[in-house]
C-alpha cells in the first residue's frame, strides 16, 4: 500500500504489506499438529491435549457432524463457554466448510431465538445445563434439527472426572445436567467417540467463503451478523503473528479467559494460539480472578488478551502481591480505554507490557495496536496494523476527509474487513461505502499516524467489553404493563467501562419498584443488559418532535454524579 504516516512508527521488522500464507484456521492446525504433535494445545483444569490430540479430536468432531448433515454452507451454532468443546467444536465446523454462529451463553430464549433463526442454523452444539434451561423448551420454534450436547467433566481427567459433577450440582443453577434420550440430541464425547475410525470429509476451502457470522448490535437494536470469511480470520491472524514479532512455536502460553463467542477472544487469544501452536489455558469464568490467577501461575502464562475491567479487577484482589505473576510478558488490551493508573499498577505486578489496540467485529477484529517495542501512547489505540488504510472523515459527509487533530468518524479499508451483514443489504449499505468501513466511532489522528477513539457516533453502552444497545433494553422495558416511557443510556464507571441505567415513567395509578422491574428485565434479557439503576421520573426530556434526548439524561446524570463527588 501507499506510504502512510503510521509506517514511520513500526517496530524493526514489521513491515507496511504482508505475503500472507493461503491457508484457513483448520490449515494453520494441522500445520502446527504436524510440526508441533506433542506440544500442549489445551490446557483445562486437569486435562492437557497436546496439537496431535486436539487434531485427532477435531477430526472425530467433523465426522460426527458430517454425519448430522453438516457440509459447506451449513450453519452450526456453538453456544458453549470456554471449555475444549467450544475450540474443538469450531474447528470442526470450520474444517467442513460450515459457516459458524457464535453464540453467548448468557442468551435468554428470546435472544437465541432471534439469532439462530436469523442465521438459519439447522446444528448447535451446547451445554447440558444450557440445554435443560434454555434450550429443550425452545425447540419448537427453531429450525435447528441435531444437537450435541457437551458436558464439563466429559473432558476432565480422573479424579476431578468423578468429583466435578457433585460441585456442578451445587452451583446456582446447576451447571450440569441430565442429557435428555430424544430424537435430535446426541451426547457430544460419545458423538465423537462413535466416529473415531471415521475419515472426516475434507471439502475445498475457498477462502472467500463465509466462516463465521459475528453476531453485533444494530441501529435498532436488533443483533445483525458481521460475515467473516476465512480470508478475513486468516489474514488478521496473521497480521497479528507479526506485529507481536511472531509467536515462536510451541513456547507462548496464551490465556483464554475472554469469552470465545466474542472476536476479541476467537481471534486474538485462540486462533493465534493455534497458528503459532502456543497452549491455550481455558477459564470459563473470567469474573473469577482466584481461578485467573491461579492459572497464571500454574501454567506459567506469557500472552493474556483482556479488557481493562478484568486488569483492574486483579490489580484489586487480595493478597495479589504475593502471586507469581512474572511469567506473563504481553497484554494486549482492548474494548474499552485503559486507565493510566490500572496499566501501571499491573504492568507493576507482572512486569508485562499491556498494549492497547482497537477492533471491531466487522473488522475480524484487529485492525490498531500500539507498537510493542516502539512509542506506546497511553489512551490511544495506536497504530493501523499491516495493510490496514485509516481515515477520519466527517460525520456527515464521509467523503470528506476531517484533518489530523480533528475528530470524526474513524473510516477502515483491509483484507480483515467484512464481506456485509448477513441478509441486510441496506445495513451493509450504510457502513461499506467504496470499499470503506464507516466505524460509528469517533476518533482523532495524531500527525504521526497514531489513532485515539474520543466517542460514539451512536449509543452504544460498553459493559466489561460487550455491546449493550439502548433501544433493545427499551423495547423490553415498555413491554411491562406498568411502563409507561423508558429510556436507557450508560454511565461511566472508572477502569470499568459503563454501567446500564434506565430512566422510567409509570403509567399513571400504576405502582413499580425497582428490584421487581429488574426481575422482570432478567427474563428476558442476558444479565449485562439488565440496567445496574433504575430511576423512576414524572417525565422524560423530549425535543419539538417529542423525541426523548437521552443526552440530556446523560448529562444530568454525570453532573449529579460530579456534584456528589465534590
Amino acid at each position: 500500500m501507499e506510504p502512510r504516516p503510521w509506517h514511520a512508527h513500526y517496530d524493526p521488522g514489521v513491515p507496511p504489506g504482508l505475503e500472507y500464507r493461503q491457508l484457513s484456521l483448520p490449515d494453520f492446525l494441522r500445520r502446527s499438529a504436524q510440526h508441533n504433535p506433542s506440544a500442549s494445545a489445551l490446557l483445562f483444569a486437569n486435562l492437557r491435549l497436546s496439537y496431535a490430540e486436539l487434531l485427532r479430536e477435531v477430526e472425530c468432531c467433523a465426522s460426527a457432524l458430517a454425519a448430522l448433515g453438516a457440509e459447506p454452507g451449513v450453519r452450526i451454532a456453538l453456544h458453549l463457554p470456554n471449555v475444549p468443546q467450544m475450540v474443538i467444536a469450531y474447528y470442526a465446523a470450520l474444517s467442513l466448510g460450515c459457516e459458524v454462529v457464535l453464540t453467548n451463553p448468557l442468551y435468554t430464549p428470546r435472544e437465541l431465538e432471534h439469532q439462530w433463526n436469523d442465521a438459519g442454523c439447522t446444528l448447535a452444539v451446547t451445554m447440558d445445563f444450557l440445554y435443560a434451561q434454555r434450550v429443550r423448551a425452545l425447540r419448537p420454534k427453531l429450525a435447528v434439527k441435531h444437537f450435541l450436547v457437551a458436558s464439563f467433566p466429559e473432558y476432565l481427567r480422573w479424579p476431578l472426572s468423578l468429583l466435578a459433577p457433585f460441585t456442578l450440582r451445587r452451583k446456582d443453577p446447576p451447571a450440569i445436567a441430565p442429557v435428555p434420550d430424544e430424537p435430535g440430541v446426541q451426547r457430544f464425547r460419545a458423538a465423537l467417540r462413535a466416529h473415531a475410525r471415521s475419515a472426516p470429509p475434507r471439502p475445498f476451502i475457498d477462502l472467500d467463503a463465509p466462516a463465521v457470522l459475528q453476531y453485533t448490535g444494530g441501529t435498532t437494536g436488533v443483533s445483525k451478523a458481521a460475515v467473516l470469511s476465512h480470508r478475513n480470520l486468516s489474514v488478521n491472524v496473521q497480521q497479528m503473528d507479526v506485529w507481536f514479532g511472531g509467536a515462536r512455536p510451541a513456547s507462548e502460553v496464551v490465556l483464554v479467559c475472554l469469552p470465545l463467542f466474542h472476536v476479541f477472544a476467537m481471534t486474538c487469544a485462540m486462533n493465534f494460539a493455534v497458528q503459532g501452536a502456543s497452549a491455550m489455558v481455558l477459564v470459563p469464568d473470567p469474573r473469577d480472578a482466584r481461578a485467573l490467577l491461579k492459572a497464571i501461575e500454574r501454567h506459567r502464562v506469557t500472552v493474556f488478551p483482556g479488557v481493562p475491567s478484568l486488569y483492574n479487577s486483579l490489580n484489586n484482589w487480595p493478597g495479589i502481591e504475593k502471586c507469581d505473576l512474572g511469567s506473563v510478558k504481553v497484554c494486549l488490551s482492548g474494548s474499552a480505554p485503559i486507565a493510566p493508573d490500572v496499566l501501571e499498577r499491573f504492568e507493576r505486578l507482572t512486569g508485562a507490557k499491556i498494549v492497547e489496540g482497537y477492533g471491531m467485529s466487522e473488522t475480524s477484529p484487529l485492525t490498531h495496536a500500539n507498537p510493542l517495542y516502539g512509542e506506546r501512547k497511553i489512551g490511544w489505540v495506536g497504530l493501523p496494523v499491516c495493510d490496514t488504510d485509516a481515515r477520519i472523515v466527517d460525520v456527515e459527509d464521509p467523503a470528506r476527509l476531517i484533518p489530523a487533530g480533528e475528530s470524526g468518524e474513524l473510516a477502515l479499508r483491509g483484507p480483515q474487513v467484512m464481506q456485509g451483514y448477513w441478509n441486510r443489504p441496506d445495513e451493509t449499505a450504510l457502513v461499506l461505502r467504496d470499499g470503506w468501513l464507516l466505524t460509528g466511532d469517533l476518533a482523532v489522528m495524531s500527525p504521526g499516524g497514531y489513532f485515539q477513539i474520543v466517542g460514539r457516533k451512536k449509543d452504544m453502552i460498553n459493559v466489561g467489553g460487550f455491546k449493550v444497545f439502548p433501544d433493545e433494553v427499551d423495547a423490553v422495558l415498555h413491554g411491562h404493563p406498568a411502563v409507561l416511557e423508558a429510556a436507557t443510556i450508560g454511565v461511566p464507571r472508572p477502569a470499568h467501562g459503563e454501567f446500564v441505567k434506565s430512566f422510567v415513567v409509570r403509567k399513571p395509578g400504576q405502582t413499580l419498584e425497582t428490584e421487581a422491574l429488574r426481575a422482570y428485565l432478567g427474563e428476558r434479557l442476558a444479565p449485562y443488559k439488565v440496567p445496574r439503576e433504575v430511576e423512576f421520573l414524572a417525565e422524560l426530556p423530549k425535543s419539538t418532535v417529542l423525541k426523548i434526548l437521552r443526552r440530556e439524561l446523560r448529562e444530568r446524570e454525570l453532573g449529579k454524579r460530579a456534584a456528589d463527588r465534590d
